[in-house]
């Protein structure tokens, strides 16, 4: 039985070693490494790669880039919860056709849908149409192009993977605990507080990671709804890549992100432990 579950396993093993750490390997190989005037690529060990990104040009891009993923998880977060609770508490009906329209979006093209947005955003798009013709605005607004509109591309892109987690955790909850807080006196915060908010945690902490990863590697949302005035440290590496042909600094900034994004991931994860274990022993 021991020997059959191993045989299981194996093929999601041999999935994760060829497209996740073979690339890694091979990304941090090209790190440590050089590059003619050509682009092409030079054998020789150096760590001049990682010493160029402590100018400050990249460090005020990275700087941009983690305070536009912090807000975009706070706001997907914000929104996530309550949307996510309502569906629990829906009718199964209920619940299958919010969940559906929750998951329509993936069914599109992403560059559809952020081009969509460009339509919705821009100077004679939807937005400024309407306000213009309801007559709170004269001239249209600076919609489009800004940091602002690239946090709401990213939103929209990435609200799903909040929504989701939240909804499980919610589901698993134990309901019992609810009706004893209430027969108890509690009043509805108090008993969202004390039982709701702290076994949702486990959701909360899947959904928050699953959106401020993917927001710090993002670049697409930036180079459509952002043009060349907002740029995060994804375009920079995509730069890298395909136009300044320098795989070195690009796999180089690459490995840091990574590497901070990890870091970040396990403060998040053991804040909330810490904050979880507190809130157990009370």
């Amino acid at each position: 039985m021991k020997k059959r579950g191993t045989l299981i396993i194996w093929p999601a093993l041999l999935w994760l070693i060829l497209f996740f750490l073979v690339p890694c390997f091979i990304v941090l190989l090209y790190s440590v490494l050089k590059k003619d005037t050509y682009g092409r690529i030079i054998y020789s060990f150096n760590l001049d790669n990682y010493a160029r990104f402590f100018d400050p040009l990249y460090l005020n891009i990275l700087w941009q880039t983690l305070v536009i993923a912090l807000l975009t998880t706070i706001f997907c977060l914000l929104l996530g919860y309550p949307l996510a609770y309502t569906i629990s508490r829906a009718s199964r009906k209920w619940q299958n056709i919010m969940l559906l329209l929750v998951m329509v979006p993936f069914w599109i093209n992403f560059l559809v849908r952020s081009y969509a947005w460009v339509v919705i955003l821009r100077s004679q798009g939807l937005v400024n149409t309407l306000l213009m013709k309801v007559g709170l605005i004269e001239e249209p607004l600076k919609l489009l192009y800004t940091p602002e509109a690239v946090m709401i591309g990213m939103i929209y892109a990435l609200l799903p993977f909040m929504v989701l987690p939240i909804y499980v955790s919610i589901e698993k909850m134990d309901r019992r605990m609810l009706e004893a807080a209430y027969d108890l006196g509690a009043t509805p915060f108090k008993a969202f507080w004390n039982i709701t908010l702290p076994q949702t945690l486990p959701g909360i902490v899947a959904g928050s990671i699953l959106v401020f990863v993917p927001s710090i590697g993002m670049f697409v949302v930036s180079d459509i709804m952002g043009g060349a005035k907002t740029a995060l440290i994804g375009n920079v590496i995509e730069n890298q890549f395909r136009t300044a042909q320098d795989f070195p600094f690009g796999s180089a900034l690459s490995i840091i992100v990574i590497l901070f994004s990890l870091i970040l991931i396990y403060i998040y994860t053991r804040a909330l432990k810490v904050q979880d274990g507190k809130g157990g022993n009370r």
